[in-house]
């Protein structure tokens, strides 16, 4: 370990955990993977072999050999396993959704508040540098009046995630949702309401929201269309004209990396606030929650 390196553990083994998270953690500057566990012993031992890391034989002794850990693991898990995490007085990265229903997510963003240590969430766009760029020119020029999200894909019919048994089961409001919530929150001002929530067949998702200032916008998701490339397009408009954002094309470990500066820098400052640390993660889940609420009662507010 090199010296000011913070030792971070990471909990999970799946694809994501393989090619962003543990290569990312392994190669940053300010970071070394330390520590490996999984419910898969053999695939936490691979991995950590992979990465001259440890496979830890239970979460508490991965614990014990760090000072932050990563999740990669199911929200439910994650909500579970990151409370015990930040009592134990680690530092957190968390994926999205940060847990599998609003109460978990409120149980593990007041555990890190009451620990007192840094906490950010792989909200994996926001760090990216076209989307920072694109955000400081938005508030800049102010007076925005809506916008929409439109992410769109055939993961869940095929693929490395297709057999993620959350992401089946939650589809993509949990999955894909946190992403397009907060950018249009960041754009437009903090989503203050859910105005409409509407879940058709292929899972495709149509919602409406208020945000803070009296800008609406629209979300529309779905994980189980045909369609290749991947749609993802965020755009607002107003007085300035229109302005959209898109993904580039495999920025993920670019992203992570920067997420990693803003993670290592927090730690060595003693600041726990950031844009997109766990309340943020609570805020997205009580978005979700509410959209959930909304379709299942068939009827808009």
């Amino acid at each position: 370990m090199g010296q000011g390196q913070l030792r971070v553990g990471l909990v999970g083994t799946g694809p994501w955990a393989r090619t962003v998270h543990a290569p990312s953690l392994a190669d940053h500057p300010g970071t070394t993977l330390s520590a490996v566990w999984s419910r898969r012993p053999e695939a936490a031992r691979e991995l950590a072999e992979t990465h001259c890391a440890t496979a830890a034989g239970s979460v508490e002794e991965l614990f014990a050999q760090v000072d932050a850990v990563a999740f990669a693991v199911p929200p439910a898990v994650q909500a579970e396993l990151g409370v015990r995490a930040a009592e134990a007085g680690k530092h957190l990265i968390l994926e999205k959704p940060l847990a599998g229903d609003l109460a978990g997510a409120r149980r593990l963003a007041d555990a890190v508040d009451a620990a007192g240590v840094a906490a950010l969430m792989v909200l994996i766009l926001r760090y990216a540098e076209q989307t920072r760029d694109w955000l400081a020119g938005i508030a800049e020029a102010g007076g925005w009046r809506g916008g929409g999200a439109r992410w769109l894909s055939g993961a869940l019919l095929g693929g490395q995630y297709a057999g993620s048994s959350w992401r089946t089961d939650s589809g993509a409001l949990y999955d894909v949702g946190p992403h397009a919530f907060d950018l249009l929150d960041a754009a437009l001002g903090p989503i203050t309401e859910v105005l409409a929530a509407h879940r058709g067949p292929d899972d495709l998702w149509q919602l409406l929201f208020a945000h803070e200032g009296g800008a609406t916008s629209t979300a529309t998701l779905s994980l189980r269309l045909p369609i290749q490339p991947t749609v993802v397009e965020v755009a607002i408009y107003g007085e300035h004209g229109y302005r959209t954002l898109g993904r580039k094309a495999g920025a993920a470990r670019e992203s992570y990396t920067a997420l990693l500066d803003d993670f290592a820098a927090m730690i060595a400052s003693g600041t726990t606030a950031h844009p997109c640390d766990a309340r943020r993660g609570l805020h997205l889940q009580t978005v979700i929650e509410r959209a959930r609420e909304l379709a299942a009662d068939g009827h808009h507010r």
